[in-house]
Formats: structure tokens, sequence, C-alpha cells
């Protein structure tokens, strides 16, 4: 990934607000928090071409009822193209530790057939990929692994959080530095 962009810490109160927003169905909160977002984010959204959400697999989607990464996409002001489909069901990356959750997604994204076969496409596109929570970053760069074999020249990531620090084997180490 060519730069990333969060708004903050997952932590205290932004996240709470996406746990609200994510685990309580609290769509509402995806104005306020894209909002954050762009402010965050506005030199990757104003040279981006399309926002792309990461996707969710169907049967998650179907459980939440709705994906969250779409709704916050949906609301940065900048073409939307649900380009990426989660083609297999992985286990919740919340769920696995960090060495774990590379393998977990490895291989677990592809483009949708329908966007194949469209005139458009996103070959020299620069993208900005949308999610709600960048953990250890492996979820972000298996899809950006799809979207710059697909052609795109520039892919930027845009997440409301990240953590920035996980207690492992009694130590706390850094996950993702802070661009």
């Amino acid at each position: 990934m060519n730069r990333s962009r969060a708004v903050g810490e997952y932590d205290g109160t932004l996240r709470e607000i996406i746990h609200a927003f994510k685990y309580s169905g609290r769509r509402s909160l995806a104005g306020p928090i894209a909002s954050l977002m762009r402010g965050r984010g506005i030199e990757l959204l104003d040279e981006a071409d399309y926002v792309v959400p990461v996707p969710l697999h169907w049967r998650r989607e179907y459980h939440r009822g709705f994906n969250q990464a779409r709704e916050l996409a949906r609301h940065l002001n900048v073409p939307l193209a649900d380009v990426l489909v989660r083609r297999r069901h992985t286990r919740p990356q919340v769920e696995l530790d960090a060495d774990r959750r590379y393998t977990n997604v490895q291989a677990a994204f592809t483009l949708r057939k329908h966007w194949l076969s469209r005139s458009r496409s996103i070959e020299g596109a620069k993208i900005v990929l949308v999610d709600d929570v960048s953990t250890t970053g492996a979820t972000l760069e298996a899809c950006a692994k799809v979207l710059r074999e697909a052609g795109a020249s520039a892919v930027y990531t845009l997440t409301a959080a990240r953590v920035v620090t996980r207690r492992r084997h009694g130590q706390i180490q850094s996950l993702i530095p802070n661009p």
C-alpha cells in the first residue's frame, strides 16, 4: 500500500462508537464517522478515482445486516466501486493472533465477475480502500494485492481506527507505524 490514514487509535470513545456502529446496527453513525475519515484522509480522497470497501463474506453481511466498510465508503464523496468480493468464508480476524491473520485472508478476495465484464476498469485508477479498523493490515494488504493485480496505479487505505499496539507474550509491540 502506498499511503494509509486512520482517524485515530482503536481505543476509548472511538472504539465504543465503532462497536455501536458495527455490532449494534447503529448505521446512522456511518455519516459522522465518514466525516471524520474524510477530514483525516482528504489528500488521499482528493486524488482518488474510486473508494473501494473491504467486502464481508455474504454470510457475515447477511447476519450483520450490512457491510460497515461499504456504509462508510458511501459517505466519502468519491465514486464508490464495489469491485471486491470475499470468495471464501474466513474466521473473524478478531479471533486470531497477528501471525495467523495474514494466512487467514490469503487468497480470500477477488474481483466481482460482473465488474470484469463491464467496460469500466480500475486499470490505472487511484483507489482508496476503506474499512472500519486496521489491526495488522492483513485484510487491507490482501485486498490491495487484488486491486494492484487488476491494474490500479495506486492503492491507499483509509480507516476509522487502527490498532497501534498489542500485547503479545507479555510485551507491547507496535503493529502499524504512524505514517
